[in-house]
């Protein structure tokens, strides 16, 4: 047989038909699609850096096409293994199982679908492998009577804040309803056709990340039709710490809806807990019953987890992910954060700015960014696509520095705070922005949130579905 170059290997597990491998950087995943056999060939799928892609790499030849795809998973194990001896991983990356989300275990949610009618909340994240939940359960005999999705639309290709439209879906004919724009919950009416909500969507862990938002809302409008709530989990990639200010409810919005901090360190389904537990949604009160979660298998709070479909547009790589708690917030000031151009949210700038040397200019771009911040002119600032991704990955605190560097450097016209209501929403406090312009440095303004913090890793304590990450 014909031995392929080696791979450093360091999961390989199977999703019904699918065997799914890892490298031990995490930074390809393989795929055998539809565990095809042919003439005794055995094809294996090989995707880019960021995810899935193209057919390519290897082909190992003169395996019998009776072999099953366990038989063969432990071959490529025995074989893989071998090319990855010696290797040292991080404590971040060094898990030799991939998480299992809890779509992919059907087994645990499908007896409490069957004969039932379902509303899904789902965007282009909610998949199996590489097929849609929706098709999946549709395919499984499960009667999906609409879709309900959030900010960004369905299959995830509308910009930050743009109108989402009320539809139809191409594939499956579903009714789509928005949960997004001036009708984020849904109506009574809309679930009187409605058994039982299935929320599956992949979050990133930043309090102002708004599918954690719809969620709320659309556990409470389950609560009070009194209707049961199945929430399939997935990895934080930001789970492995907390920080930020606590929100105060005084600065509630669909950017901050609970008092936890802008990092909280928890999946949806923990956090799903954590609301009912603290009672944030008063229709939950004597009906804790409603709310099923569905936890993810092989997944602590310690293991790098690199997202295999783009949450949102302009999350659009593993960098982005981690470098956005720390630029989000520029959101309500004059700086860009690179959204309309190749790398939002791997660079920020603006106009004049004297703090770095990068060059970019944000334009259009079709169903990522529309109308960005200073459209069409030439920003000057910091150049963040060029920060090793395992620096961020096993980095634990938000990075103040670059907004007291930039907020001191500024000195336009024009206020830098442009919204300070956004900036303040954003934050979940007034007192960041206050102690900006009052001239603090950045450990100042970090130890203003030190002590409601470590009240806050108290109270998340108890709602922890998975091991924790240590201090």
């Amino acid at each position: 047989m014909q031995i392929p170059t080696a791979i450093p290997i360091v999961a390989i597990r199977t999703i019904g038909r699918e065997i799914l491998v890892l490298s031990s950087e995490r930074r390809m995943r393989l795929a055998m699609n539809e565990a095809i056999f042919i003439s005794h060939d055995i094809h294996v799928v090989s995707g880019k850096n960021n995810g899935y892609g193209v057919l390519k790499a290897v082909r190992l030849w003169g395996i019998s096409h009776m072999m099953n795809i366990k038989s063969f998973c432990l071959l490529l194990c025995m074989y893989l293994l071998v090319a990855c001896h010696g290797q040292q991983h991080t404590a971040h990356d060094s898990a030799l199982i991939l998480p299992i989300t809890g779509a992919e275990q059907t087994d645990a949610y499908l007896p409490l679908l069957q004969g039932r009618r379902v509303a899904v909340v789902a965007n282009q994240t909610t998949t199996i492998g590489t097929t849609h939940l929706v098709d999946s359960l549709i395919g499984s005999g499960i009667s999906v009577v609409k879709v309900f999705a959030p900010e960004h639309g369905f299959r995830g290709d509308a910009g930050a804040g743009e109108h989402i439209a009320d539809g139809k879906d191409v594939k499956t004919g579903l009714p789509l309803i928005s949960l997004y724009g001036k009708n984020k919950k849904p109506s009574p009416q809309m679930l009187d056709d409605v058994d039982v909500i299935l929320f599956d969507i992949q979050d990133v862990g930043a309090r102002f990340y708004t599918y954690i938002s719809t969620m709320h809302y659309v556990m409470e409008a389950a609560a009070e039709k009194g209707i049961d709530m199945v929430i399939l989990d997935r990895p934080n990639p930001n789970g492995h710490y907390i920080d930020g200010p606590v929100l105060d409810i005084k600065f509630k919005s669909f950017v901050g809806m609970h008092p936890i901090p802008m990092v909280h360190g928890l999946t949806v389904g923990e956090l799903a807990q954590m609301i009912v537990g603290e009672h944030w949604i008063d229709a939950f009160a004597g009906k804790e019953r409603l709310l099923r979660i569905i936890p993810c298998k092989h997944y602590d709070h310690t293991i790098r987890y690199q997202l295999p479909i783009r949450p949102s547009p302009n999350l659009a790589t593993e960098r982005a992910i981690y470098l956005y708690p720390s630029l989000c917030w520029f959101e309500g000031t004059i700086v860009s954060v690179g959204r309309g151009t190749a790398l939002p949210f791997e660079v920020i700038g603006f106009p004049g700015n004297t703090v770095g040397d990068y060059h970019f200019t944000p334009n259009d771009i079709p169903h990522v960014s529309m109308d960005p911040p200073h459209k069409g002119k030439d920003c000057v600032g910091i150049d963040l696509s060029q920060l090793p991704v395992e620096e961020l990955a096993n980095a634990r605190a938000l990075r103040l520095d670059w907004l007291v560097d930039l907020h001191k450097a500024y000195s336009g016209e024009k206020p830098f705070f442009q919204s300070p209501d956004f900036f303040d929403k954003l934050c979940g406090t007034d007192r960041v922005r206050q102690m900006l312009q009052a001239g603090a440095s950045a450990e100042a303004i970090r130890q203003s949130w030190a002590q409601e913090l470590e009240s806050y890793a108290v109270m998340r304590k108890k709602y922890l579905l998975y091991a924790d990450f240590g201090k």
